[in-house]
């Protein structure tokens, strides 16, 4: 078992339990192939439930101070993370997420770019759909709903892949494509929202 695969067991049978997390939408996760997993971003702890409660291991962009802590740093490159300078255009970030998608893997990503203050649903960024523009990797929405409280339920909802042919094939912009994909998340967190209601 690799490092990934032990600390991915380990944090499920903590977490789960402990934040009564329910995970819809699995199937909707590709078996295969690249995917950008696209999802809100309401706390640190996001990264790591959205990566435990589907099957396939998820990379993630994490702030480069991270990797020059002693400890932390080697543990979350281990986790498939991967720095990025926060700020800053990364060219070498940009990279190893275009490679990721190409050689068909799982890349998390988080298009506010910033955790939320108030919950509520921020605007993206243009990266999201700069990632999904340059590669044909399957777009996931992600809607991650409900406090991260002990023994409060906590949604994670996988949405269907986005149909992005006709953007890709108009040369829509990065902005535009990262709007569809916002707007996707948004009807998960009202759907998911409401049926908790």
């Amino acid at each position: 078992m690799t490092f990934y695969g032990f600390a991915k067991s380990v944090v499920y049978t903590i977490f789960k339990p402990w934040y009564r997390v329910q995970a819809i939408g699995v199937e909707n996760i590709p078996k295969e192939g690249g995917v950008l997993l696209c999802s809100n971003h309401i706390s640190v702890i996001d990264p790591i439930v959205v990566g435990i409660m589907q099957p396939r291991p998820v990379h993630y962009m994490a702030k480069e101070e991270l990797f020059k802590l002693p400890v932390l740093g080697n543990v979350v490159r281990k986790c498939n993370a991967f720095p990025v300078k926060r700020g800053f255009n990364d060219r070498e970030a940009l990279r190893t997420g275009l490679k990721l998608l190409k050689d068909g893997h799982v890349f998390g990503l988080f298009p506010e770019g910033t955790r939320s203050k108030t919950g509520e649903l921020g605007k993206g960024l243009a990266g999201a759909g700069f990632f999904a523009l340059r590669t044909e990797a399957q777009v996931v929405p992600c809607a991650v709903i409900g406090p991260y409280k002990s023994l409060r339920k906590l949604k994670v909802v996988y949405g269907k892949p986005i149909d992005l042919t006709e953007m890709r094939q108009t040369k829509a912009s990065a902005e535009q494509v990262t709007e569809i994909i916002m707007s996707e998340i948004d009807k998960l967190i009202k759907e998911h929202k409401k049926a908790s209601a």
